[in-house]
């Protein structure tokens, strides 16, 4: 039940006040926080869920304490999000008591996740109650499902270690509702189950999905330690609809795919975390034993949706071997209030986008015409991103914490390009591997070598440096790797690195025709990105405009909205057609005639000419001849 204030409680807060304003004295510096937690004297939390269905979640925590100053603190950096997303502001009802009477509390100042409090003689546990308000996007609760991140409800010592502070979790869940999650279950009376005692740095890597729709599915039968699937969904049917043999078969194939190709693994079991909704929507966040991923309620069962989250399972679960077995050591914090630093987060991002997209196809998530469908259009717009010529990679990791917003002159600003550059960069590393040794060694063999230090271990993390990177690869076939790395990531260039692409017998070129996949990741966006440099919702509202572009040159802008072109009613189809006009072999009309396109901003009216006569553009990838075809021989399954 939510937490309500007592008349006593109230009393209480008037008796305390002038121990709160004593607080004034001690808001300033973080005191030095005394964690008293200890295995045979842990400090517990219990997650209510039952009100998620109305975006309400709530928690009871005790923590050992000794009297005097203490502060309390919940997570501001987040593993995995690389940037301050700890959810503080949504954070309400925080009541904080000992032995049963209130103790006020004050926010820190310049901290504004950290709370002091005087704790009076006598206490030794601290009862602090709060509530999350669930109710931004990106919070995964529906009427019929939810998941829990622990930082959104979580308190605990500040200034200390979090692998130092004990815990023993408790959740308890709406009736009716089955849970799945990496923590080891202790104890389950009714709708409540209480885990197994852990730290506060494992809890926060250990999510929660409930169900009233669920279902617990084992993975691939015979390897040990266990996987598992849990499932939630907006109802039976979308269950069933999306748990199509074809998904179980490739999922079942994805454990294997990825110990051959990782060579160890790093967890006591892994669960995939999956909701089917469309209130929780897409999204994917990496854990150790675990992910939290999420699709729409027929993410796997529409054709269209299938591939374009073929590859989400794949990824995250690679960020069990690259991003939390591996993690580089600016993202290594102690605790959740150290700021982490970035550079590295096109090994980080990167190399799990390209491994995480080669276990898609290797496993059966994805075929390798979509791979290569999804990698020509990956490139094709870093190799048109104008904002390349003054931020380099580096850059984008780095300032990864500041990225975000508003998408609009996105291809002038760049946001988190580490992904899509990173996979550049390791797929031209493979292929130059290979050209070292011969065709002897390629990627797999760093993979090896990176991921399989220590063997196999339980859930810990060993961080690294570019330095041990490099000695890795150098390992593997010598060469100067610290440069040619550097160069990548640090260097100004109108160009993507294609290099891999072309180095693996495949060539980027355009068509008229856009590819499956590009449709897929447009929806009902109208991509004219390539030709005019426009990105258009049906409705005829610019939402992009490349910068340099012919679109940009006339003087469009995001938010504008197309009325006309050539005369015609603003649609899919006339854009098209004022396009295929202008190619150069079209008799149609003068194709060396602008496109005359009217638009509205406001009340304000106005005619654009652009200048363009090169036709529809989208990218794919073409065989190129008398070459190997290194791009299959890497997309092929180990496992046979």
């Amino acid at each position: 039940m939510p937490f309500r204030l007592s008349a006593r409680c109230l009393t209480g807060i008037t008796l305390f006040a002038c121990v709160f304003a004593s607080l004034r004295i001690h808001a300033a510096p973080l005191a030095q926080t005394n964690n008293q937690t200890a295995a045979a004297n842990p400090m517990t939390i219990t997650a209510n869920l039952t009100d998620a269905p109305r975006k309400l979640l709530h928690a009871e925590i005790e923590i050992p304490v000794k009297p005097g100053p203490f502060t309390f603190t919940a997570a501001k950096w987040i593993p995995g999000s690389h940037s301050p997303t700890g959810p503080i502001g949504e954070f309400a009802g925080i009541v904080v008591t000992g032995n049963g009477q209130a103790i006020p509390w004050r926010r820190d100042d310049i901290d504004l996740y950290a709370f002091h409090v005087v704790v009076p003689n006598g206490v030794t546990r601290l009862h602090i109650h709060d509530d999350f308000l669930a109710v931004s996007q990106g919070i995964d609760v529906a009427p019929n499902l939810a998941e829990l991140e622990w930082e959104r409800l979580m308190f605990y010592p500040a200034g200390v270690p979090v692998s130092q502070i004990v815990v023993v979790p408790s959740v308890i869940v709406p009736e009716g509702w089955h849970l799945g999650t990496a923590l080891i279950p202790a104890k389950s009376t009714g709708n409540t189950t209480t885990f197994a005692q852990t730290t506060i740095r494992h809890l926060e890597d250990s999510p929660i999905l409930t169900g009233r729709y669920f279902k617990e599915i084992p993975l691939a039968p015979g390897i040990a330690p266990q996987h598992f699937l849990d499932v939630a969904a907006d109802s039976p049917q979308d269950l069933d609809q999306n748990l199509t043999p074809a998904f179980l078969a490739a999922l079942n194939k994805l454990v294997p795919e990825a110990w051959a190709m990782y060579g160890s693994h790093h967890y006591d079991s892994y669960h995939f975390l999956l909701t089917l909704s469309d209130f929780a929507g897409r999204h994917g966040q990496e854990h150790q034993e675990s992910s939290n991923n999420g699709g729409s309620h027929n993410a796997y069962s529409d054709p269209v949706q299938a591939v374009s989250n073929g590859e989400l399972l794949p990824h995250e679960f690679t960020h069990s071997w690259n991003g939390k077995y591996r993690r580089p050591v600016g993202l290594d914090t102690p605790d959740f209030a150290t700021p982490m630093k970035g550079e590295l987060l096109w090994v980080y991002e990167g190399l799990t986008r390209l491994l995480g997209d080669v276990l898609a196809v290797r496993s059966g998530f994805e075929t390798p015409e979509q791979f290569r469908e999804a990698l020509a259009y990956s490139a094709a717009s870093l190799d048109q991103k104008p904002g390349r010529v003054w931020r380099n990679v580096e850059d984008s990791a780095i300032s990864a914490p500041i990225q975000g917003g508003n998408m609009a002159y996105n291809n002038w600003r760049r946001s988190f390009d580490y992904y899509a550059e990173g996979e550049l960069l390791w797929l031209h590393t493979d292929m130059l591997i290979r050209e070292l040794t011969n065709g002897q060694k390629s990627l797999h063999d760093f993979c090896l070598v990176f991921f399989a230090k220590g063997g196999n271990t339980a859930p810990v993390t060993v961080p690294y440096n570019f330095d041990e990177l490099v000695a890795d690869l150098n390992q593997v076939a010598p060469y100067d790797w610290a440069n040619f790395l550097r160069e990548k990531i640090t260097s100004l260039s109108p160009h993507a690195d294609l290099d891999g692409i072309t180095q693996s017998g495949w060539t980027l070129a355009y068509s008229d025709e856009a590819s499956d996949y590009e449709k897929g990741e447009m929806g009902k966006t109208i991509d004219a990105y390539f030709s005019l440099g426009l990105l258009v919702r049906e409705d005829g509202t610019i939402g992009d405009v490349r910068f340099f572009s012919p679109a940009f040159e006339a003087k469009l802008s995001p938010g504008e909205k197309i009325i006309t072109i050539d005369g015609r009613a603003f649609s899919r189809s006339a854009l098209h057609k004022a396009l295929m006009e202008r190619k150069p072999e079209s008799t149609d009309v003068d194709a060396s005639k602008p496109i005359f396109i009217t638009v509205q901003l406001g009340n304000a009216l106005r005619d654009v000419p652009i200048m363009y006569h090169d036709g529809e553009r989208f990218p794919r990838l073409e065989r190129t001849v008398n070459m190997p075809d290194l791009l299959s021989d890497l997309l092929a399954p180990l496992v046979k």
